[in-house]
């Protein structure tokens, strides 16, 4: 399983059709964003699972986020627990700009994930 989503200032979860979820997490300084966490989740066999996840950590305090001011915003693929792959979306945003991005982004390409992720786990699809 991918390193949890960490604590956030402000974190909350919304339920998606099936055995789905997205948690989204994020920190301000001032008014500015400085770090998220969007993750998509599969219920699998009693779990929950990483299926994608978009990140920005504009502290520097850790080794599992990325700057997207100056890295851009990718999206982390995951297979069996483990980072599969991972998707280079855009060049360098706004962190507050990037999340808009990712959520749209993960809203966009939704059933493709979980085709996928369902595929790679033998899961029928519903």
């Amino acid at each position: 399983m991918p390193d949890a989503p960490r604590d956030y200032e402000t974190e909350y979860q919304r339920p998606l059709p099936g055995s789905l979820r997205e948690r989204i997490g994020f920190d301000t300084d001032r008014g500015e964003l400085t770090r998220f966490v969007v993750q998509l989740e599969y219920r699998l066999e009693g779990e929950w699972t990483a299926v994608v996840r978009y990140d920005h950590d504009g502290t520097g305090d850790s080794e599992f986020g990325h700057d997207v001011t100056e890295e851009g915003l990718h999206v982390d693929i995951y297979r069996d627990g483990e980072k599969h792959a991972t998707e280079f979306i855009t060049g360098p945003l706004p962190g507050g700009v990037a999340l808009d991005h990712a959520e749209d982004h993960l809203a966009k390409n939704l059933q493709r994930y979980v085709k996928r992720f369902e595929e790679w786990h033998g899961i029928r699809s519903r």
